[in-house]
């Protein structure tokens, strides 16, 4: 009976001393957000399946482009645009029950390269964005430095 006692308090100590080292999902490292975006005005926010308008894109990615679009026009600081010709950047999401993404890539370039881009667990949902949130603070860090 002693051992068992002793392994359980063993057990309740690494379990313990895991959940404090492991990183929270709001210190999670964010990438650097590249200068360039600085200068960009007009968003088009889509996936990688199609626009929202698109009868073969998943609902969960369809929902997705929606809470981007509602959350950067809460935001106030882009304007969204239904034509990726009209936008300086775009944003393109996938929402999984597993990870959601969100990545953005300057329309103009072409390369199909990402410049920025997170990943996380329930990051678009429509009643809160955590994804987007990182992409407004890392936004705003370089308008400060222009």
């Amino acid at each position: 009976m002693k051992r068992f006692s002793l392994l359980a308090a063993i057990l309740i100590v690494v379990a313990t001393i895991s959940a404090l080292a492991a990183p929270s999902p709001s210190s999670a490292n964010v990438p650097a957000f590249p200068g360039i975006l600085a200068n960009a005005r007009y968003v088009y926010v889509a996936s990688y399946d199609g626009d929202q308008f698109s009868p073969n894109l998943l609902s969960e990615d369809r929902a997705a482009i929606g809470a981007v679009q509602n959350a950067i026009q809460n935001w106030g600081k882009l304007t969204i645009v239904f034509r990726p010709s009209e936008a300086d950047i775009t944003i393109l999401v996938t929402s999984r029950p597993s990870e959601d993404l969100l990545a953005v890539y300057d329309t103009h370039q072409g390369s199909g390269n990402f410049l920025w881009r997170v990943m996380g667990r329930d990051g678009l949902e429509s009643d809160e964005t955590p994804l987007v949130t990182q992409f407004e603070k890392g936004f705003e860090s370089v308008q400060k430095h222009k």
